[in-house]
């Protein structure tokens, strides 16, 4: 059937299968009390059902506060339960805004509900059909590069913000020569007043044209276009027309209406910053784990998307960094090869490889390294040698430690990197 499901987390006072119906009503045909107009025909048509409510248990309280509970009382204990519901995509056509509204909107403010989270979105095959597939993808980018057989190994403009744009081309072009595949903008350098992206775009596209005349390989640069979505497209073109292959946003500053109009601007493949995530994210039992999160934002189009890593310096755990991953690197529909390339950062270096390759399950991903490549203390070149030096290792089951031994760029990573 032509129909969206999406999975929840739900804690409430109340009867499961009650508030499981408020939530099917409240975000489809229905409303707290029946309405004039609202045939039975038209509930068959637009009504979304409740497939399943799974109850996990109870917990001692209400984990969020609502004055509606402060108003009518609690008339139960407090119980979690994982609920399935189905929208009729007929309810939302081709409008990925509504569709984010459909599944959450009001949803988390429902009176008798403590605690909601998003947890998945699964689409029919026609509804996919109807959005953009990533303009380049995995292979795409791996063309681009010329990357193949192996992890894209790639770092960030560091310091993050305040150089000039001569600076910042002067460092890529050092990167450039200690063989990165990848450098992207950090994501709080857009367009600064000391490196605007008129001045600096030109100057680093020189750099990375110089390099690859010297190469023969082309380095590809994630330029930060975050903005309003005008200035995005005009941002967009600059990096075309200076040769470049890759520009970067913000999802949640930019939207999902800003990453879908971005998309339909440009073919350049859009490195999608998750920045923000976090406070979506961090709470057990409110707002929207990265499997339903990814699932929006692939509809948009975009081509590469951040996991953030394990072992790194942000809170997520080894669990939610694989299913992260793994998600970017599973269709949204079956048949259809609209995978996108999960970008692992923060604290990453090659002592960390390992648990990316693992999370991944092969080598189909971006592993960022600012100061894993930047500080290590022999030099970027180092940096980046160490990387290749764990993945060779890796790939013939040889434990980093052993592989050490041989490899004097690793050696010094894992001491310097290394536990203290």
């Amino acid at each position: 059937m032509d129909r969206i499901t999406a999975d929840y987390l739900l804690e409430t006072p109340f009867p499961l299968a009650e508030v499981a119906a408020m939530m099917a009503g409240e975000q489809s045909s229905g409303t707290f009390v029946r309405v004039a107009g609202e045939t039975d025909e038209l509930r068959a048509r637009s009504a979304a059902e409740v497939l399943s409510v799974e109850e996990l248990g109870e917990v001692p309280g209400p984990t969020l506060a609502s004055a509606y509970l402060d108003r009518k009382g609690a008339p139960g204990p407090v119980r979690r339960a994982h609920v399935r519901i189905a929208f009729p995509a007929g309810n939302i056509g081709r409008n990925l805004p509504t569709l984010a509204a459909t599944v959450s909107g009001n949803l988390y403010d429902i009176g008798e509900i403590t605690g909601l989270k998003l947890l998945h979105v699964t689409l029919p095959a026609a509804y996919r059909a109807r959005y953009p597939l990533p303009a380049q993808g995995i292979a795409g980018t791996r063309a681009s590069l010329g990357v193949t057989g192996r992890p894209v190994f790639g770092t960030i403009i560091k310091p993050n913000v305040g150089m000039t744009p001569e600076a910042i081309a002067d460092l890529v072009g050092d990167l450039c020569a200690a063989g990165v595949d990848f450098i992207k903008d950090d994501e709080i350098c857009a367009n600064p007043d000391i490196a605007p992206l008129s001045a600096r775009v030109p100057l680093v596209m020189d750099a990375i044209k110089r390099a690859e005349d010297t190469s023969g390989r082309r380095v590809m640069m994630a330029f930060n276009i975050t903005d309003e979505v005008d200035a995005m497209r005009r941002h967009a073109d600059l990096v075309a027309a200076n040769g470049g292959t890759c520009v970067m946003a913000s999802l949640n500053w930019c939207g999902l209406s800003g990453m879908e109009t971005l998309r339909a601007h440009t073919d350049l493949a859009i490195h999608g910053h998750r920045n923000g995530f976090g406070a979506m994210s961090r709470h057990p039992v409110l707002g929207m784990g990265f499997p339903a999160y990814q699932a929006l934002y692939r509809l948009a189009g975009v081509d590469h998307m951040h996991v953030h890593g394990i072992g790194g310096k942000f809170v997520d755990s080894a669990e939610e960094v694989t299913e992260a991953a793994r998600a970017c690197l599973s269709p949204l529909t079956d048949g259809v090869d609209d995978r996108v390339m999960p970008a692992f950062s923060s604290g990453q270096w090659a002592g960390t490889l390992p648990s990316a390759m693992a999370a991944a399950e092969g080598a189909d991903f971006m592993f960022m390294c600012g100061g894993g490549i930047l500080a290590h203390p022999d030099g970027p070149a180092a940096g980046i040698a160490s990387l290749r030096e764990a993945y060779a290792a890796l790939s013939e089951g040889v434990e980093l430690a052993v592989a050490a031994r041989d490899n004097p760029a690793l050696a010094r990573a894992l001491a310097f990197f290394g536990p203290r």
